[in-house]
């Protein structure tokens, strides 16, 4: 496998051309705020595009992703972009991260520092990690898939035979959203040098059988509750990216604020403005919209016949954030036979390496103790 090193280097005319395609934003109307939840309101969008125009530095921001070393390779006939951080420790156990929609290899930006070099936080030397960060195929610099079916398992697959490639033998996995799809099947097709899985959440959903909500537990039925309340106001892009993308897509692509507006409804006010607008500004400059919304839809028609069945065995950690569907017990369980951790925090939103890497740091510290030998 041919590993080139990688640097992110926007053109400027790219950076014009978004300049001048914000001068002419058009937002769209809304009605009062007292007539409904009609979805994501014209003031947060107004602010956001300002603050892009006026406040928001990508030069400095590209300074600051080039800071950690960054490469590209070539697996399954498509461009694989991945941060590769090894720690100053030389023990240090590898720990592959995985991220979500809308999000990308940013999200992991805050742990970085503590969990390649815990000396230098207040940490044990003992608990360090080598870190490999990649983005999913048809996402930020990985640049837009080429050929159908880049669902879960072949993106597993794929990091697989990336770690092999890196010379890790035996490693750890972690996931948040998207992510928590890939990190679990990473250990079910590579558990023979996978350790151990770490995820913010479980997608274990009912059945539809009856007798599986016999006896439920209050904290099961209250995250039941969670469930259902999100799908019925907050699942509605699932819905389009998992059934007819492409269609949202060709707004997206001639709209930046499109893209902001649209990668909002799950970003939402709970993480800093900055935050959201590098995520967003790398679908943008990287012109991902519609690949990495292909992703829901390559997963949701992968043939039963090409899904692996039955539960999967490697150790499996859940920490769940206050503010985000997490998991329910009974119904994870039932797809993972190897849950070993549960533990549930009071903070840290559906973004934790951002929001609250303290305690994912702390979590993922916890887990992989045991793991590493």
């Amino acid at each position: 496998m041919n590993i080139t090193p990688f640097r992110i280097a926007v053109p400027q005319a790219d950076l014009d051309d978004l300049t001048e395609r914000f001068s002419r934003t058009r937002f769209t109307d809304e009605l009062s705020a007292d007539a409904g939840d009609y979805g994501v309101r014209v003031d947060p969008i107004r602010a956001l595009v300002k603050r892009w125009r006026e406040g928001f530095d990508w030069r400095a921001t590209e300074e600051r992703l080039n800071e950690f070393p960054q490469f590209t390779t070539t697996i399954d006939g498509q461009n694989i972009h991945f941060l590769h951080v090894r720690s100053p420790e030389p023990d240090a156990f590898p720990l592959i991260l995985t991220h979500g929609w809308p999000g990308s290899f940013v999200e992991f930006l805050d742990v970085i520092g503590p969990l390649t070099d815990p000396r230098s936080h207040g940490g044990d030397p003992a608990q360090a990690f080598h870190l490999v960060i990649p983005s999913l195929p048809g996402f930020a610099f990985s640049g837009p898939t080429t050929e159908p079916g880049w669902n879960r398992y072949r993106t597993a697959r794929a990091w697989a035979e990336l770690m092999a490639a890196l010379g890790y033998r035996r490693y750890g996995a972690h996931g948040n959203d998207a992510g928590a799809f890939v990190a679990p099947e990473l250990g079910r097709c590579d558990g023979e040098h996978v350790a151990g899985v770490h995820v913010n959440q479980i997608y274990s959903f009912p059945s539809g059988d009856p007798a599986e909500f016999a006896g439920m537990t209050e904290a099961d039925l209250a995250e039941l509750g969670t469930l259902q309340k999100f799908s019925a106001d907050k699942l509605a892009y699932n819905e389009l990216q998992s059934t007819q993308p492409q269609n949202l897509a060709h707004a997206l692509a001639d709209s930046p604020a499109g893209q902001l507006a649209w990668s909002y409804q799950l970003f939402g006010d709970a993480v800093d403005p900055d935050f959201v607008l590098t995520n967003v500004a790398i679908y943008w400059l990287t012109q991902t919209a519609a690949s990495s919304m292909r992703f829901y839809w390559e997963d949701r028609h992968t043939p039963e016949e090409n899904k692996p069945q039955g539960p999967t065995t490697v150790p499996l950690a859940l920490a769940s954030f206050a503010g985000d569907f997490s998991g329910i017990r009974r119904f994870a369980e039932r797809d993972h036979s190897a849950i070993v951790s549960w533990n549930e925090f009071d903070r840290g939103g559906h973004y934790p390496a951002h929001e609250a890497p303290d305690l994912l740091v702390g979590d993922l510290r916890q887990f992989f103790t045991g793991l590493r030998d």
